[in-house]
């Protein structure tokens, strides 16, 4: 539930929630006028931030500032300046600010983009003394009977597995402009119900992603060369086998359990689906879905229902679901209801088939699922295709020049 009424101290930990990170870096970032911080934005919400606590890291941060200069655009682009390293608070003061808060408010932030890739040390897995900022906070508050949420201030999957148990709420706010204190405000005050759900798997550790056994592949620096502005270019060669079973697809097909799921998302109510229907048993040249959604909670909100398609694998490997068609209800009261509705033509049915470059559907049972993500399937309905279908003839190019062993279900 968001914050309320009740809540009027907050004691907010974390780098990030004083300098938070508009955008990514190179073309990840826009040439933002101002970015306002978390403090700023639980502030001009109502709410008080911990004054002490808020000095302790606007002084760090200033003090690290002052040791890294701003480099012009291009001097950034070929070095990028590394953010601070998260401060480390003395034992005593996690109780101490227990005591005098109604609640915790920890921000995580991690950079990357285009001159400053990611990595698995330190970034994907959040460094050591982030880990303790997270544990040392969640033991002082909940042992005072207190609440703590943190804020993801990020522009790409991290590690959450191995401590996302440790605190009441998790808020994703990605890497969202100028205006981001002020919107995630808006969301834990309680002023905007979320709505969204993610376009990506949160894994529970790198391994258990598709690509990690062959990525980053291997470079070349006998051919190596100088490129522009001085930077020296290496080449580099990665041969990716994971196929078809990219994202969601590998995870839900080899039944690889995520910390969540390709489409979860929470809000501050509950939706129930129900009345599935098919225009027709058997598909001709489109299929009507259509779902009812209904607000089941006390608080106005919005749902995303999500339709994955199972289809019959007799010619072609198929993952066990692919997403098809995804519809945001309108912003409904309690007890309201909307009905969804998506159509399903040939592209959705077909499949590329590499031996004869084609879009093909094969002939045989579909199965619709209509769900909350790719997990949470509420219900499901078959409908035959009576004969295969050549959706799209293609012209062979860009073949790979070498053999590639894809993985296959």
């Amino acid at each position: 539930m968001p914050l309320g009424n009740t809540i009027k101290t907050i004691a907010t930990f974390g780098n990030t929630s004083y300098d938070f990170i508009a955008g990514g870096t190179g073309s990840g970032d826009v040439n933002e006028a101002y970015t306002i911080s978390l403090e700023q934005g639980l502030t001009n919400a109502g709410f008080k931030v911990q004054d002490d606590l808020k000095q302790l890291y606007r002084t760090y941060i200033n003090k690290e500032k002052i040791k890294h200069p701003k480099k012009s655009f291009f001097l950034e682009f070929m070095n990028p300046t590394p953010r601070p390293e998260e401060l480390t608070l003395a034992p005593e003061l996690f109780a101490t600010m227990a005591a005098a808060s109604d609640i915790a408010l920890i921000t995580i932030g991690k950079n990357a983009g285009e001159g400053a890739d990611r990595k698995v040390a330190n970034d994907f897995d959040l460094a050591d003394v982030e880990k303790t900022l997270i544990s040392q906070v969640s033991k002082a508050f909940h042992l005072a009977g207190k609440k703590v949420v943190l804020v993801l201030n990020v522009g790409g999957v991290v590690e959450v597995a191995s401590w996302k148990n440790d605190v009441d709420t998790i808020l994703l706010s990605w890497q969202p402009g100028m205006e981001a204190g002020n919107a995630v405000a808006d969301i834990v005050s309680g002023k905007v119900n979320p709505s969204g759900k993610l376009a990506t798997t949160f894994p529970v550790q790198y391994a258990d992603v598709a690509s990690a056994k062959t990525f980053p592949g291997k470079e070349f620096p006998e051919q190596a060369t100088t490129g522009m502005m001085g930077m020296k270019v290496m080449p580099a060669e990665v041969t990716y086998e994971d196929g078809i079973y990219v994202g969601y697809r590998y995870y839900n097909t080899f039944n690889i359990q995520p910390a969540y799921e390709f489409g979860y998302g929470l809000s501050y109510t509950n939706f129930a689906f129900s009345n599935l229907k098919l225009s027709s048993p058997s598909f001709k040249r489109k299929i009507t879905v259509t779902v009812d959604i209904t607000n089941t909670g006390k608080t106005a909100g919005k749902e995303v229902a999500q339709l994955y398609l199972a289809a019959p694998s007799i010619k072609m490997d198929k993952p066990l679901e692919e997403l098809k068609g995804f519809a945001k209800t309108n912003l409904l009261q309690p007890g309201q209801k909307q009905t969804v509705s998506f159509v399903l033509t040939p592209d959705a049915l077909a499949s590329f088939d590499t031996n004869s470059t084609s879009w093909i559907a094969d002939a045989g049972k579909y199965t619709v699922k209509i769900g909350s993500s790719s997990i949470q399937i509420k219900h499901m309905a078959t409908f035959q295709l009576p004969t295969a279908l050549v959706v799209e003839k293609c012209n062979k190019v860009l073949a790979p020049q070498v053999i590639i062993d894809e993985l296959k279900n």
